[in-house]
């Protein structure tokens, strides 16, 4: 019999194909060019039938080479960061339809650097490229480097400087003035400035207090313990009907389905024990990491391309499993040393590591439901109130999930669990091949790839629930299938559900909104051929720009905080904003602006802000959001939208996750009615 080894194997493959290959090696030197400037080179060795994009890259086309400096000290930059010596290769790309450089075997880009103060000198930052062949991309992923005055070139001279109190601090930041409309991701500011704009700028003016006064709390303040417990409670809940909870279902029984098939009582304490692991990792990561790093550390987590990357490859080796590509087995020595010691560790850690993955899916979707519990923490550091209401949400999806794990031992209890047991497996399989493309799509989209477009993750949705329903005919067969006489009347009906959700979904080739899937699938917008033409398209996707056009066509400003995997955004996209009432007053009588708070695009600078007395650097068009969110409005989760007048005032209590169209169009007309007096 295949082992867990197998399982190890084929997932470390998958895992180092996407992940551990260095198709571009780089290094990094300082090289002194006299009159007290330097360069700082970026050399890369590009391996065999693979390139590099250029750093000067056309609107639409691939991810360019970048470089972004997280610090600089004692000097200033130059000029851009251009590629040096070798020229790139410029060739027409019939995909992007444009004119794109390209750099095989080596590349070598530099940025030059005056040395201001040679004492103290330190840079950091990082480069980021996407490599390429001929099938396939690498994530432009960062590539780090460091250097301090120590490592500068001994044969440097510089002038006896004469510092200002900016030159001292770091590199020059990007200013939110709404002077600088336009720009105000292109201009830069001393750090100083930052400050002062953000805490004076009428636009990035905090109004939890106006909140307030309609009636919309910023926090857990104010709330008793139990109200805090019960609405956790309620909110955790709700998160069990959410797409990224659907997957670990199966995947829960299916671990369970190995463990004790005869032992019900130990099966019991292990599912109770699952459930307090589940309940202590939500409370002690929720609040830890927002704590530490901020209120978007976790919102950061769930949509970073190399979690999303790998859970996709997990989910992949589950459904193989599934299928019966290999059995979920422990290899012959450890299932011996786990008899020594059944009682201890061994157990325990495995149970652990299924919560714990649990915990990490979940919060792509559960984010915003407790997104205001975690601000609660990171903004104001009251601690006590967040930490029990986590604790009543933890206890929620920690309930059923213990019926879930208690529920496999109840199946091996049964007289006939033959062949069919091996069909709900296959099944299981399915479902999870199906979910794992979401995660995909969500690692795509933050990052602005466009490799896994709408149509893409329909056909391929399409084409797995057509198979599934094959399957459940008796048409297809797997490893460990029984031969069938004939199909019950259950494998019957969801075959139909099967067949009739693929059918349902071809339209959604050619546009249509397809609202059962929006949860999943990625926004209308990706699609190349669209025929539909009712969805809705925000008019701006930069704050200052949005609230200026505004101002120019006298309309109030409706914010839409979004983010590339938050599913309950698709879904009031596709269920709210295509209500054809929803989309005339969206396009005619308001200016949408469209704020992805998990935008991985690098800011041309890092903004440092002071947020609960600890400096705060935002390093994303996605961190910029994030932080006005939190920021002006106490609030961290999405979908969250806000009504505003020209002066960043609110118009209306803001508007959270709520797919009802009728309050959808109350919230939108009292903006309106009131930005009319």
């Amino acid at each position: 019999m295949k082992s867990l080894t197998t399982l190890f194997g084929f997932l470390f493959l998958l895992t180092s194909l996407t992940f551990a290959q260095d198709e571009a090696t780089w290094s990094f030197s300082l090289e002194d060019k006299g009159k007290g400037e330097i360069d700082l080179v970026a050399e890369a060795k590009i391996k065999k039938g693979w390139h590099l994009y250029d750093t000067d890259i056309p609107d639409g086309g691939p991810s360019p080479t970048q470089l972004s400096f997280d610090k600089v000290t004692g000097a200033e930059p130059v000029g851009e960061f251009h590629a040096d010596g070798k020229q790139a290769t410029v060739k027409y790309d019939a995909i992007f339809q444009m004119n794109i450089g390209t750099f095989q075997d080596n590349a070598r880009f530099v940025q030059r650097l005056r040395v201001t103060d040679k004492a103290g000198f330190s840079i950091q930052g990082d480069v980021r490229a996407q490599a390429c062949d001929n099938s396939s991309c690498t994530p432009p992923l960062p590539h780090d480097f460091s250097f301090t005055a120590a490592e500068l070139p001994a044969t440097i001279t510089v002038a006896a400087p004469t510092v200002s109190a900016a030159s001292e601090t770091s590199l020059p930041l990007t200013t939110l003035s709404p002077a600088q409309v336009a720009d105000s991701l292109q201009v830069s500011a001393p750090i100083a400035a930052i400050s002062a704009e953000i805490d004076g700028d009428g636009l990035w003016t905090p109004v939890i207090d106006e909140l307030q006064v309609f009636g919309v709390k910023g926090g857990t303040t104010g709330m008793s313990l139990f109200w805090i417990f019960f609405s956790g409670f309620i909110g955790g809940l709700i998160a069990l009907v959410t797409p990224c909870v659907w997957p670990m279902i199966p995947m829960t029984v299916s671990f369970f389905l190995k463990r004790n098939k005869t032992e019900k009582k130990k099966a019991v304490t292990e599912a109770l024990v699952y459930g307090s692991a589940i309940i202590v990792i939500y409370v002690v990561m929720g609040l830890l990491i927002t704590g530490i790093f901020g209120a978007s550390a976790l919102n950061n987590l769930a949509t970073s391309a190399l979690f999303n990357l790998i859970f996709f490859a997990l989910l992949v080796v589950f459904a193989i499993a599934f299928f019966g590509g290999f059995d979920l087995v422990l290899p012959s020595k450890w299932t011996n040393r786990m008899d020594e010691k059944a009682d201890k560790t061994s157990g325990a850690l495995s149970i652990f590591f299924m919560a714990f993955t649990l915990v990490l899916v979940s919060f792509s979707c559960t984010g915003p439901i407790i997104g205001t519990l975690l601000v609660e923490a990171a903004v104001s550091g009251n601690i006590l109130g967040p930490a029990i209401g986590m604790l009543g949400f933890a206890i929620a999806p920690a309930i059923p999930f213990v019926l879930f794990a208690i529920f496999p031992s109840w199946l091996t209890n049964l007289p006939k669990s033959g062949g069919w047991l091996n069909s709900v497996k296959v099944v299981l399989g399915f479902l999870e091949l199906a979910l794992a493309l979401k995660f995909l799509s969500v690692a795509d989209l933050a990052y602005g790839w466009g490799i896994f477009d709408r149509e893409v993750f329909l056909v391929l949705w399409i084409v797995i629930f057509t198979l599934l329903g094959i399957y459940l005919l008796g048409k297809l067969k797997f490893p460990g299938d029984n031969d069938l006489r004939h199909i019950t009347v259950p494998r019957l009906f969801l075959s139909i559900i099967s067949l009739a959700f693929a059918i349902y979904m071809i339209p959604g080739l050619w546009g249509a909104p397809l609202k059962a899937t929006s949860a999943f699938s990625p926004p209308l917008y990706t699609q190349d051929f669209n025929l539909y033409n009712g969805e809705v398209h925000a008019r701006a996707m930069d704050y200052e720009t949005g609230v200026a056009m505004a101002k120019q066509q006298d309309k109030p400003v409706l914010i839409d905080f979004s983010g590339y995997g938050c599913v309950n955004c698709r879904k009031m996209e596709a269920s709210v904003w295509t209500d054809p009432r929803v989309k005339n007053i969206l396009d005619n009588e308001y200016i949408l602006i469209t704020l992805m708070v998990d935008d991985k695009t690098r800011l041309p600078e890092i903004i440092e802000v002071n947020e609960n007395e600890r400096t705060t650097r935002l390093k994303t068009v996605g961190d910029k959001w994030s932080y006005l969110q939190r920021h002006k409005f106490g609030a961290n989760a999405q979908p969250y939208y806000i009504a505003l007048d020209h002066e960043g005032k609110p118009l209306s209590p803001s508007y959270a996750y709520d797919e009802s169209v009728e309050k959808y169009l109350e919230f939108l007309q009292a903006g309106l009615t009131n930005f009319k007096k």
